[in-house]
């Protein structure tokens, strides 16, 4: 496949542009808790300890921005916000569990222990 040009960078493989849109360190864990049901922001917070609030606003609104999940904003006071996957999003969860899987086997393979 030849090189292509999306939203000004240059990408050398369908690869190198899925892993732009949903690799990285949270934004596959943030779909992966979101496939099952609606979150609001704190539920994220709590469900994924390491991450810090900067990170998963600017991941949230990454997500949000190219189509694999949706905000939901209610007019209340306090301030009400939901985080839904969408269809994109739910395409992208079988490759997460796929990547999930070999992890788990090369984490077997290395003797890696899950709890450090």
């Amino acid at each position: 496949m030849p090189d292509f040009l999306f939203d000004k960078k240059l990408y050398y493989n369908p690869v190198e542009f899925a892993m732009d849109r949903i690799g990285g360190t949270w934004k596959m864990p943030i779909l992966w808790r979101l496939k099952d049901r609606v979150m609001r922001y704190g539920e994220l917070k709590k469900d994924i300890p390491h991450i810090t609030h900067k990170m998963l606003t600017s991941q949230l609104r990454e997500l949000e921005a190219e189509g694999f999940i949706d905000r939901k904003v209610y007019p209340v006071v306090p301030p009400k916000v939901e985080y839904s996957i969408t269809e994109r999003g739910l395409s992208a969860i079988p490759i997460i569990e796929t990547i999930r899987n070999y992890g788990l086997q090369l984490m077997e393979e290395f003797n890696v222990n899950e709890n450090h």
